[in-house]
């Protein structure tokens, strides 16, 4: 990949690491809604790419993949930031289901089963799964800040902006011991699928096949368990600052 100068010969080196790139995308393409463009993605990605070939230079003591992912996935999320790709629904769906899921832990002083959930929120089962499936895209942290809402949210005041990533910034202060709680206290099969995805990096449609569900059902679970989550961290969060 280094040229005779030592230096890094950026055609090879892209056309060795578009894969990567594209990589990156996919797996980031399960965590959006249909509305964002895994070519818009790559391209951003691309661009990250060219961007750490340039700068590698200046920081030798870093491998070039694991820099090179660093940028690729900083610059995509860079341009999430600066567009408005979760739609209002999704969000709304989302803090509805948080409130409830909320409401019923304190109530039953346990993760509460979907049927439950759905009792709650007073709407039928299959509603409530479409209501799973209608706030696909929303993270444990939000890419957006919803503060120009009129939204008052902890955890995106806190979190969103602080660097490229803002799971890496929630794992960088006194947040982390309390999502470690949050996970451990997940159904098992919510916490599988976390593992899955988010440690070994499976997709939706690989953790299908692990789980024997369909790849819409991992969605439904994957954000019923992120939906637990933040309720567990914005109710933690807040009162580690009472």
């Amino acid at each position: 990949m280094y040229n005779a100068a030592g230096v890094i010969d950026r055609k090879p080196a892209v056309a060795e690491y578009a894969p990567l790139v594209k990589r990156i995308a996919n797996h980031m393409m399960a965590k959006l809604p249909p509305s964002v463009g895994v070519d818009d993605l790559i391209q951003v990605g691309m661009m990250g790419l060219m961007e750490a070939l340039s700068r590698y230079e200046e920081t030798p003591g870093a491998q070039f993949e694991t820099y090179a992912a660093q940028r690729i996935r900083g610059a995509m999320l860079d341009e999430l930031r600066q567009t408005d790709w979760m739609p209002r629904s999704a969000r709304k769906s989302m803090r509805q289901i948080e409130t409830a899921v909320q409401a019923l832990q304190h109530r039953l002083g346990r993760p509460p089963a979907e049927a439950e959930i759905a009792a709650e929120l007073k709407v039928p089962l299959a509603d409530y799964q479409q209501m799973l499936m209608d706030a696909h895209g929303t993270q444990l942290i939000h890419y957006e800040d919803f503060v120009n809402e009129g939204d008052d949210d902890f955890l995106e005041r806190n979190c969103s902006g602080a660097g490229s990533d803002p799971l890496a910034s929630l794992l960088n202060d006194d947040l982390r011991e309390l999502l470690i709680e949050a996970i451990g206290d997940l159904p098992e099969r919510e916490k599988m699928l976390m593992g899955l995805y988010y440690e070994q990096e499976l997709n939706f449609k690989e953790i299908g096949a692990v789980l024997g569900v369909s790849e819409s059902r991992v969605c439904q679970i994957h954000n019923q368990a992120v939906a637990r989550l933040r309720a567990k961290l914005k109710e933690g969060a807040w009162t580690s600052i009472a």
